[in-house]
Order: C-alpha cells, then structure tokens, then sequence
C-alpha cells in the first residue's frame, strides 16, 4: 500500500500498546491513590494501585507455574475482587480470560472445560461441588484448579485444589515483565452465549473490541473518573462486563461498587450510602427497584442513570422508572458476539418505548429481507415503515472478532460480509428506530400465519392483572402450531378467561394471534441475566399439553 507519510512508528506503537490493560495501567499512575473496587459487605476497598498490586501478584503465580501467552484462565465467580482479578491478571502474562456462568450444570460446565481447554480453572467456593463433579466430567484437566473462598466457610479446597489466598502468597507485588509480544488482535477475552437458544458458544475479543467497547460505554453514558458504577446482574456476560462493568469503568478510571447478589433493599441502601451515579440491570430487577422504592424511599438522587438490557422497556414500565427512579433510563441492545449495537437514551423515551433504539455512534444496523433457503444480501433492506418484518443485521467492526472459537460451521452461518446477521426478527421505522418482534428460531407458524412470542407477550403485558408473560408453541393437527402463553399473575385473582377476554379485546392482537392455551405459573426458565427461555418454555408446553396442564381457550 502507498502512503503519503512514514507509518513505521505509528505502526509499532499502536499495534502493540493500544491495548485494554494500557489503558488500566495508566489510570494506575495518574489515580493511584483513588478508590478502583470497593466491597461493602466486607468493606474491603482498593486504591488502582493497590488492585494492581493484587492483579500482579495472581500475575506472577500463573508465570511462575508456565502459564504463558494465549492459556486460557477459566473462571466461574459471582461479582466479586477474584473475579476482577481473574480478568485483569491474565492479561498481565498475555492469558485470556474466559469467564463463565456460575449456574452451569456440571455437565455444562465439564463441556466448556473440554472446548476451550484452559489452564487454569478458578471457581467461587459455593459451586465447589459443581467444580469437582465438572472435572471428574471432563476429559481435558486444567494444569491449576483454585477455589476462591468468597463466603468464608473452607479452611482447605479440595484434593488437588488450592485456596486462591495460597496460590498467590508471597508473590511479588510488582508489574510482571513483558516476555511476549503484544498484539491488538490478540485475544483476551473470551465469553461463553448465554445459552438461550441452546449450547453456549465462545466468542473472542481482542484487545481492540475492549478498547473500544469500553469507549462506547463513556460515550453514551457518558462515564468519567468521578462515577461509581454498580451492575445488579452479572459481570460473566457481554452486558455485565461491558455495561458498566470492569471493561469501561477501570478504562475510565471510575470506581467499581461490587454486587455480588440482587437485592432491591440492598442496591438502595448502596446508592444513597455511596453516592453510585450509574447502575445497570434488566428490565425485571428493575420493576422490583421500583417497588422497593415505593414503599421505602431512599434518597437516589446521586443517580446520573440507570441503563438496562437484555429486553424491551415497555411504556407503561418505563413512565414507572422515570418517575420513581430516575428520568435518565438508557436501554441497550446488542449481542454476546458484538455488545449493544443499538441504543435508547433518556431523550427518546417514553416514546421511543418498546422499540431497540437506533444504532450506536459506531455501528450500522439494518434489516434485510428474509428467505427459507439463504441470507437476504446486506443491500435487501426491508421498507422503514414500521411494519415490514426482516433479520436485524449489525456491522460492529470495533467490537467484534466476526466468529467463534472452534466453530466454524456456526461462524458461517452467523457472520457474512461484514456483517452479523443476529436471527432476530424486525421492523424499523423512517428514523431507523428498530422494534424486535423475536427470533426466527422462535417463530411460530400458525395456518400459514408468521407469529412472532414478543408481540404477544408485550399485548398481554399491558393488563394490569399479569406481571409477566412468555408465549411459545405446541404441535396442533390443523394449524400446524398453536399459540400458548405462559402468565404469572400481578394479582393472584385473575383467571384465564380474563386474560383470554383482554387478547380478545386487544387492539394490538389479531385474532390468529390469540394464544389457544394458558397457563398461569410462578415463574420461567431464565438466564442467569434475566432473559426468558423460549426454547426450554416450548418443550416443557410440550410436556404440559400432554399432561393436560394446559388451559384450553
């Protein structure tokens, strides 16, 4: 290639220092001595020196024991210190870290250990049994196995286990030197799907996509050295760590509130005693925010705002947040694969409510036609009217690596020319406003009829008498699939004739759209982050329609 200029030095210097842990180390030398991690149960807090001090010492233990450039450190931790320096450590040594759902079944854990075959594998001490049973499982075995004992309650680990405290005793404090050559495309992190479609995935991220994920983050917030941020869901996935978490937060020097477990009176008591400007969360531990709020105010007022994912915010919910809450509500949507890629900021709502937002300062979002048998091309837009249903597509070169680890097959299928095409369904309107309708996976086809869950549970949502919904399928002779609607109550009276009443006068429900069965329930199958589980809902419909546990309309 010609250039008009000399790019040598510029070259060297960008693609081998423009990396996530610079950027933490120089907030180490300019905010020494200000607060990085602060942990109220414990009331345990570390300066950025002192959290790099710590970070060093794990540093040092893996090098000590060979664990060197591109090993994977396996982790399974609720929010807490070993997680942050289970991510900022490996990075020190040119590791990857690769954080995981600590409600995985053994089994699931014991696939991940075999696909991503890591090193060392680090575990909260409350799933102990799930780690031993998991690597009785699996066939790979991590060279290092250390239990971190956040709740206090093991003197030892397990046979073949070390205590992470003695895993990094006497370790030398002191920044690890640099054996390895650092790259912008090395991969540092690597997430696990969320698995609401099946089994989870591994997506790389290199230290661009955390550069830049984490800019993206002080971008739209905005967020600076003078806020403390605290996530009410888990820092193991993309929303958790990028949203708030340890990737832009620690990039900005802001300061890290640690919430290990979700409880309305606690998130609360934190805000108003240290003063928290930001808190991200999903919708649903939102609503339970709200209620808390009601009936026992604190003083938020520190709060800059409170960002969510993961689902739509409904009007009538969001007008609810705004007035007791906050009037700064963000909502993101995005994927594991590329983070947010659309975004929602408090001058768009309630309007704006129920949509995905438009797309992000660096991303492009479209939607493209849809067919039975290949992608529709990027160029095949779907009209902006509100109306048309398409694929959402995301071109997000600044937080994606474009595929998956060991995968190939699926690589192709997610990722095409620039492109990745998510499997969500939707419209958007004149001003590029996108609504997800749902899945393709999810689709329901019903007499010929394209049924999207989302629309209809976002109907039945409205009716004061119900909390909640989810809206999946069963197998029906003459219509192919029949609707059903899974309902837990707002209020313990209602009948499914009520709510069949209100479909039917629903103006937002055509009539092919009416679920044909019900049934009322406590609670759905979830993630860990609070997104429902049509999959796991539709084969236990199965199971309940043969049962006979399902109300027929």
């Amino acid at each position: 290639m010609d250039f008009t200029y000399d790019i040598t030095m510029f070259k060297e210097t960008f693609e081998s220092e423009y990396t996530w842990l610079n950027g933490f180390l120089r907030n180490v030398m300019r905010f020494s001595d200000k607060p990085a991690l602060f942990d109220p149960p414990s009331g345990k807090r570390w300066t950025y020196s002192e959290l790099n001090a710590e970070c060093n010492k794990f540093a040092n233990a893996m090098k000590k024991d060979g664990i060197k450039k591109n090993d994977i450190v396996f982790h399974q931790l609720y929010n807490s210190e070993y997680f942050v320096f289970s991510y900022i450590s490996p990075q020190k040594i040119g590791a990857i870290s690769n954080p995981a759902n600590f409600n995985l079944s053994p089994g699931e854990t014991a696939e991940i250990i075999d696909h991503n075959k890591p090193a060392v594998y680090v575990y909260d001490s409350s799933i102990v049994e799930t780690a031993v049973k998991a690597l009785e499982i699996a066939t790979h075995k991590p060279k290092i196995v250390i239990m971190a004992d956040c709740i206090g309650k093991y003197e030892s680990a397990p046979d073949g286990h070390i205590k992470y405290e003695d895993y990094v005793e006497n370790q030398s404090e002191s920044n690890p030197p640099i054996d390895f050559n650092p790259h912008i495309y090395d991969e540092v992190l690597r997430l696990q799907t969320s698995g609401t479609t099946g089994t989870p995935k591994g997506v790389p991220l290199n230290n661009i996509n955390e550069v830049l994920s984490a800019h993206d983050v002080m971008m739209h917030f905005p967020l600076s050295p003078y806020d403390k941020t605290m996530n009410m869901t888990p820092w193991f996935h993309r929303g958790g760590i990028h949203s708030g978490g340890l990737t832009p937060s620690l990039y900005a020097g802001a300061e890290i509130i640690i919430m290990r477990d979700f409880h309305p009176k606690t998130t609360l008591d934190y805000v108003e005693k240290y003063s928290i400007t930001f808190l991200i969360g999903v919708p649903s531990v939102l609503g339970l925010l709200a209620t808390r709020q009601e009936k026992h105010p604190k003083n938020i007022s520190s709060l800059k705002g409170i960002v969510t994912m993961g689902s739509p915010l409904e009007k009538q919910e969001c007008i609810r947040f705004q007035n007791i809450l906050t009037p700064n509500i963000f909502n993101g949507y995005g994927t594991t694969e590329s983070f947010w890629n659309t975004f929602l900021r408090p001058q768009d709502l309630p309007e704006m409510s129920g949509s995905a937002g438009k797309s992000c300062t660096d991303d492009e979002v479209r939607i493209v036609k849809i067919y039975d048998d290949k992608k529709g091309e990027p160029d095949e837009l779907v009209p902006t009217d509100g109306k048309t249903d398409g694929e959402i597509i995301i071109k997000s070169p600044a937080k994606t690596t474009y595929c998956y680890v060991n995968n190939e097959k699926v690589t192709k299928e997610k990722f095409y020319k620039g492109w990745m095409y998510t499997g969500d369904i939707g419209t958007w309107d004149e001003n590029q406003f996108i609504t997800v309708a749902g899945r393709k996976d999810d689709m329901i086809i019903s007499k010929g009829e394209n049924i999207y869950p989302t629309r209809i549970e976002e109907a039945i949502n409205i009716f004061d008498k119900v909390k909640e919904c989810i809206v999946t399928s069963v197998p029906d002779k003459t219509r192919g699939e029949a609707v059903v609607a899974y309902v837990i109550p707002e209020d313990e009276s209602v009948t499914v004739s009520e709510i069949l009443e209100f479909c039917k006068n629903s103006p937002n429900l055509s009539k092919y759209q009416i679920p044909r069965y019900f049934r009322l329930v406590d609670d759905f199958p979830r993630t860990a982050t609070g997104k429902k589980q049509h999959f796991k809902v539709k084969a236990q419909a199965k199971e309940d329609l043969e049962n006979g546990l399902l109300l027929r309309k």
